[in-house]
């Protein structure tokens, strides 16, 4: 399973295999074989390379909060796909207009808006399905929605203009 993790201003693609404690992490050209256990409610007992690490971890508002030793690190981990279509789904253009493009292939689920509408930053625009995964966007700046180039039940392919925002 592939993940995009994030500690700092800084992401990584992590692709995990392995099962029952026994893991192979890839970081960028870096492979770890990881012995993993959970030892107590949050706490877990790591081998990593022939050194044992004893890691506290707590959800806090969706992000994990490590605690090794005396260093802490505040990771945020999502699965590769919605991290792509979080991340390049977005409206991007210039101060002329802002355009909505599918990050990846998906089907359209919903249209929420139509030309001439005022969208809010924040506002719902359409939701997609990509992967199995129904995904929502939003409008990244306020607006007014210029073309609608999709309906509910339509393919869409990576890069395919889907909403245009003035």
């Amino acid at each position: 399973m592939k993940f995009a993790v994030t500690v700092g201003e800084t992401t990584e693609l992590v692709e995990v295999s392995g099962e029952a404690g026994h893991y192979r992490l890839t970081i960028g050209s870096e492979v770890w074989e990881v012995d993993g256990r959970l030892t107590a409610q949050g706490i877990y007992s790591l081998l990593i390379g022939g050194v044992s690490y004893v890691a506290d971890v707590l959800d806090e508002d969706g992000a994990c909060v490590v605690d090794i030793g005396a260093e802490r690190y505040l990771i945020h981990v999502e699965e590769q796909t919605r991290h792509i279509i979080r991340t390049k789904g977005g409206a991007v253009g210039g101060p002329g207009g802002r355009t909505l493009v599918a990050p990846l292939p998906g089907r359209i689920v919903k249209v929420a808006v139509k030309p001439g509408d005022r969208v809010e930053k924040g506002a719902t625009l359409l939701v997609i399905e990509a992967m199995k995964m129904e995904n929502e966007f939003k409008a990244g700046a306020s607006g007014t929605i210029a073309e609608v180039r999709v309906e509910p039940g339509q393919a869409v392919n990576g890069g395919d203009v889907l909403i245009v925002i003035r």
